[in-house]
This record gives structure tokens, C-alpha cells and sequence, in this order.
């Protein structure tokens, strides 16, 4: 019988008092796509970090072996020598660098210290072919997009003759066609006997490429399914037994129940955005909204569909202060008022609040505590003589940890530490923080868990109930058609259709998605 090229037996990880892995044990055959699944905190990333050394031996306990050997990797470099290579979902890529720079960047093609930079391009462009991506070894990483960057990566770890290959989220920032090619292009890697593990929130994803899928729940493994039993063979696993498997219960109801909010202003106009129309920050020849125009009640979720590059984003930041782009025409309207969102302060006193897609680079502070990230937008409230009392900054943060249900250790905890749904949580209650009567979210659930999820739903929910008017932004059209009382389409800069809830499908979205006008 063929050894495992991975066995992991009891790994106990902790951090600080906190125990992040607690006897986990996880077996990967040669040739096999492993996925690996659980909430925001369960373990995955920690887990793969002590079997790529990043966590060296000696900070944690247990066994690992490859093909049958025990081993302790000291550092990333000694588990690359080994054929283990991991790509985290932060990609460690020089942006100014060439791909063929990147690709051998500390295992150069060297001799004498002295780069053999022919050699280099041409293996650079062999790698290139391989991941199916036909750009130039010459290429900046700066001037290609997130997916090919992925490739990049891979490119990376097939010059360092992987086994072995771990990939975290690899999918979370791509569009669906390049999400697509990178999950063909793993299947390939698949048939040439490389062992992948892919950590994933996306179960469609992992019904379509695992062969096995490890449950992780609370530090634990508590399961191990087989997905498929041959690599072209149908899935025989349920989204919903997975679920059921991360959440230790079944989730009956993904989205909350729809109830109609019936106060004193239901069915007035709280946003109107008329003819809004904004052009590129650089190219300032090209529109990147283009005469936009749609409105969102009291109590209403009102959702924005698009693919890739549609405009969506643009919208939500050039509205919101005017944080992208150069504002080219149009208006804003609050309650029938039309108002001035020329700054962030502006848009915000008019009781509009913003909820970025980009959390780590635009709504944290990641190396700021969990109390001073939520307090950002009310300091002058809670400021005496310039001074801000701190005492109430914490309670504060105490009553949002408890609504939210935000899970930390102490509110003075650093925000980088906690879990993607977690930071989410924490740009949540920063928002809400300021009382808005509209609220933008932006892709409010990428990069989390399941049960995160819910909760994140049931907020958003509940702010509608009470009459808060939300423009929700998602590239999930099941989430769209879960939460939205109505969802317009863009493309191109465009609105290209407004569809009633009653009347909306993934069908009848894309149908709009993909044309060019209303």
C-alpha cells in the first residue's frame, strides 16, 4: 500500500494561553485534491502553517510525516526543499519585480553569483505555459491582475519541484472565469501526481475539485468525507452535510426570514443616486459609471449584481465621500434632500456609512486594538477637551463585542488576530456606530465562514427592520437573491436591469449582467 505523502497526527498548536489546534490529525494521499474546511478560527490556516514550518518544531506538538518519514520542517525553506509548498491567500509577490524574477526569486538560476538570466527566461517562460497563463517572463507583477498573480504563485512552486501543494483561499479575490481556470488548472496538477490541499469557503468550489474534504471545528478534526470516489466521478457530498459538519448543527435557514418593515417612513425614498457618473482616476478618458441612477426605501435591501470590473465598487466609493474617481455629474439624495458627499465626513454626518470590500486595507486598522477600531468614528463624542476617555471607549467596544457577538478575548485584543468573520464584525459595529440611515456594503461576507455568514445576515436583517436603508453589494447571486427585496445589474459602468425579488434567478441576473444596457 502507497505511504500518505502527508499524515498529521494530534497537532496541538497554542497561542498566548488560547489553544488553536487541539489533536488534529489529517492523512493526504499522492494525487489527491484534499480540501480542508471549517469556520473563521476552526484552524485551518495555523494547521498548515505548522506543516510548512512556518510554526516551527518546538512551538507546537504531535507528528507529522511525509511519505512515512517523520519530519520537522524549521523553517518555509526546508519544507520547499522538500516538495511542501504553500501559497497564502496574502500572495508574497514583488509587485515591481518581473514574473520571471518572481517566479525564482531565492532559488535563483545562479552560478558564481552571477544570475543566468537566458536560463531564467526561458524556464520562467516553460513555468508560464504550464499554469496556462500567456504573459511575458519580462512582465511586472504590477501590471497583471489578481488571477494571474495566482498562477504566478503556482508557477512559483511547480520551479521548486512541489509535491506537496497548499493552497489558502487561492479563489477568494478572483472573478468566476479566472476562479475557474486556476481550479482546471489544480485538476491538472492533480493528474500529474501532485497532492494539493486547498482551504476554501466556497463549497460549490470544493464539491467540484476535492476527491476528500477534513472538517475542522474548534482546533479539532471532526470528520473526513469522501467527496468522490474518482476524479471525473460526481460529487457525493451535499453542501448542506458539509455545512452541518463545520457549525456542529444543521443550518435549516441560510438567510433570515423576510419580514416587511412596516414603521412610520416604510416606502419612502431614503437614498437617490441620479445620473451618477464618474471617470477613472488615471485614465481620465474612461467612464467607469456612467449615468447610474437608482434609489433604495426605508427598510429595504436593495442589492447590486455584477461581474468583474462592472462598476459596482466605483459606485459604493465614489458615493461615499468621493473615494474613487473623478465625479463627472450626478447627485445624491437623503430623505428627498439632495446632499453633498464631497469627503467621508460629509457623507457620514448625512447619515451615510460604507462598508469597503477590502477590510484589511481600507476598514482596520489591523495592528490597532479590537476598542479603538470600533470607537474610529465617534471619537469626538466620546473626546473631553480633546481628550478621549477611554473608559467609555471600552465600554463601547464591550456592548458591540456582545451584539455582534464578536469573538475575542478582550476588546484591548489586536484586531489582526481574530478571524476574517470576526474583523468583519468589527467594520460592522464601526458603522453602525454612527447611526446611518443608509448603510453601502460591499461584498460584506467575501473571505468567511459559513455560520459568520449567518450572523453577518442576521445584522443586516435586523438593521432593515429598523428601518435602515441598505444598498448590498455582492458577487454571490445566491446571497443576493437570499437577502434583497429588489437587485439592480450593472455592467460596463451601467445599470442594466432592476429585477423584484419575486422575479430574480441566477438565470435572469446573469441574463442582465452580461448585456450592455437597459
Amino acid at each position: 500500500m502507497t505511504a500518505p505523502v502527508l499524515a498529521v497526527r494530534g497537532i496541538v498548536k497554542d497561542f498566548a494561553g488560547v489553544r488553536a489546534l487541539d489533536g488534529v490529525d489529517l492523512t493526504v494521499a499522492p494525487g489527491e485534491v484534499h480540501a480542508i474546511c471549517g469556520e473563521n478560527g476552526a484552524g485551518k490556516s495555523t494547521l498548515m502553517k505548522v506543516v510548512s514550518g512556518v510554526h516551527p518544531p518546538g512551538s507546537w506538538e504531535g507528528r507529522i510525516e511525509l511519505d512515512g518519514e517523520e519530519v520537522a520542517f524549521r523553517n518555509v525553506r526546508a519544507s520547499e526543499r522538500r516538495g511542501v509548498v504553500i501559497i497564502h491567500q496574502e500572495l508574497a509577490l514583488v509587485p515591481h519585480l518581473s514574473l520571471a524574477e518572481n517566479i525564482f526569486l531565492g532559488n535563483e538560476h545562479a552560478r558564481r553569483g552571477i544570475v543566468d538570466w537566458g536560463r531564467t527566461m526561458r524556464h520562467a517562460a516553460e513555468l508560464l505555459r504550464r499554469v496556462g497563463l500567456p504573459e511575458q517572463p519580462q512582465t511586472r507583477v504590477a501590471d497583471i491582475g489578481v488571477g494571474k498573480q495566482q498562477l504566478v504563485e503556482i508557477a512559483k512552486a511547480l520551479s521548486k519541484e512541489v509535491r506537496l501543494l497548499i493552497l489558502d483561499e487561492p479563489t477568494a479575490a478572483l472573478n468566476d472565469e479566472d476562479s475557474a481556470h486556476l481550479l482546471g488548472l489544480i485538476s491538472g496538477l492533480r493528474d500529474q501526481g501532485i497532492a494539493c490541499i486547498v482551504i476554501s469557503h466556497k463549497l460549490q468550489e470544493i464539491r467540484r475539485i476535492a476527491d476528500t474534504v477534513t472538517i475542522l471545528r474548534d482546533g479539532r478534526s471532526v470528520e473526513t468525507l469522501t467527496v468522490r470516489t474518482a476524479p471525473d466521478a460526481p460529487a457525493r457530498i451535499e453542501e448542506d452535510r458539509i455545512i452541518r459538519g463545520m457549525v456542529g448543527r444543521d443550518l435549516d435557514h441560510r438567510f433570515p426570514e423576510h419580514v416587511a418593515y412596516e414603521g412610520e417612513d416604510a416606502g419612502r425614498t431614503a437614498l437617490e443616486i441620479s445620473g451618477w457618473t464618474v471617470r477613472h482616476p488615471i485614465d481620465h478618458q474612461r467612464t467607469v459609471v456612467d449615468d447610474v441612477s437608482l434609489t433604495v426605501r426605508h427598510g429595504e435591501i436593495v442589492g447590486v449584481a455584477g461581474l468583474m470590473g462592472a462598476g459596482r465598487t466605483e459606485l459604493a466609493m465614489s458615493v461615499f465621500g468621493r473615494s474613487y474617481g473623478i465625479h463627472d455629474g450626478g447627485t445624491v439624495a437623503v430623505d428627498g434632500r439632495v446632499v453633498s458627499t464631497r469627503t467621508v465626513p460629509e457623507a457620514v454626518a448625512h447619515g451615510i456609512a460604507y462598508v469597503t470590500e477590502d477590510r484589511k486595507t481600507y476598514g482596520l486598522n489591523l495592528i490597532d486594538t479590537v476598542h479603538r477600531n470600533i470607537s474610529l468614528t465617534s471619537l469626538p463624542a466620546m473626546a473631553r477637551h480633546g481628550v478621549v476617555d477611554e473608559h467609555e471607549e471600552r465600554g463601547l467596544a464591550e456592548r458591540y463585542r456582545r451584539s455582534m457577538r464578536i469573538k475575542t478575548s478582550s476588546v484591548l485584543e489586536p484586531v489582526e488576530r481574530l478571524s476574517g468573520g470576526n474583523q468583519q464584525k468589527v467594520v460592522l459595529s464601526k458603522w453602525i456606530n454612527t447611526g446611518p440611515e443608509v448603510l453601502i456594503l460591499d461584498e460584506p461576507t467575501r473571505g468567511i465562514d459559513i455560520g459568520a455568514k449567518a450572523e453577518i445576515y442576521a445584522v443586516v436583517r435586523d438593521l432593515a427592520a429598523q428601518g435602515k436603508a441598505v444598498l448590498f453589494i455582492s458577487s454571490e447571486l445566491p446571497e443576493l437573491l437570499g437577502m434583497c427585496d429588489r437587485i439592480y445589474t450593472m455592467a460596463a459602468g451601467r445599470l442594466t436591469g432592476e429585477v423584484a425579488r419575486e422575479d430574480a434567478t441566477q438565470e435572469v441576473l446573469m441574463r442582465h449582467m452580461t448585456q450592455d444596457r437597459n
